[in-house]
């Protein structure tokens, strides 16, 4: 595990994170991950830090509004979003996209796990994942 440092795009909105790359990250083919294509790992709530941008966030929640899917008030990015899953329990979605001090190298290697969300279907990935 290394922690990683990351924002949005304006910068209003700093954390940190624990995260092992080489464990994985996700890709999902629901509606909000596909428009956003959106990245994460996850990260265990005890591995996440927010630095500053508290009252910079707002947060969207759709469908069981379980997730609070976080994005800047002044930018749009959205650096994480905080989930409760029966996979993972309560966890924080780290949009690896978002870190800051994340070599390429170590993105491009990071294992992908996909994810059919749009289906409901968390045990078997999507039959398309080339968009992701």
């Amino acid at each position: 595990m290394k922690t990683y440092h990351g924002s949005c795009h304006c910068g209003a909105v700093q954390f940190e994170a624990g995260i092992d790359l080489s464990a994985g990250t996700i890709k999902c083919n629901c509606t909000i991950c596909t428009k956003l294509r959106f990245w994460p790992a996850i990260v265990k709530p005890e591995h996440f830090r927010l630095i500053a941008g508290d009252t910079e966030l707002s947060n969207y929640r759709f469908n069981t509004k379980t997730d609070q899917h976080q994005f800047c008030k002044h930018c749009g990015v959205h650096p994480f979003v905080i989930g409760n899953s029966p996979r993972w329990g309560v966890f924080y979605g780290v949009n690896i996209s978002c870190l800051d001090d994340a070599p390429i190298e170590e993105l491009v290697n990071a294992p992908v796990t996909y994810l059919d969300g749009r289906n409901d279907n968390w045990d078997s990935p999507p039959l398309e994942v080339r968009h992701l």
